[in-house]
């Protein structure tokens, strides 16, 4: 199992981004892709994850609804859309797996054995 993130970047206060998360090796679609973030100092928190096989989708507090996961299952990708970010906004962005549905493993970070690298969002000022 492998996940990659890209999309990350430099962007100004107010501006918008789209991160992808490539999935690959898995065997089949049960299981559930979710978006995380961790800014310097503190712990990582939970922004959405969604089930590959049913769309299900759950969202945490840091989403604020300001960003919106999505999929491309045919592409095996899943999306994190991010409208009018803030400078708090900035932090490592990364995804994770987990061979659950959305429902049970929700935005716990023990229960995904499986990380990307993770892609650096700023949001200047």
């Amino acid at each position: 199992v492998q996940l990659v993130e890209s999309g990350g970047g430099l962007v100004q206060a107010g501006g918008s981004l789209r991160l992808s998360c490539a999935a690959s090796g898995f065997t089949s679609d049960e299981y559930t892709v979710a978006w995380f973030r961790q800014a310097p100092g503190k712990r990582r928190e939970g922004i959405a994850c969604i089930g590959i096989s049913d769309g299900d989708k759950y969202y945490g507090h840091s989403a604020e609804g300001r960003f919106t996961i999505s999929t491309d299952a045919a592409e095996n990708t899943v999306f994190l859309q991010m409208n009018s970010l803030k400078p708090e906004d900035t932090a490592i962005y990364y995804c994770a797996a987990a061979f659950r549905d959305a429902n049970s493993a929700y935005l716990n970070v023990p229960l995904y054995p499986y990380w990307g690298q993770g892609t650096q969002v700023t949001v200047s000022s």
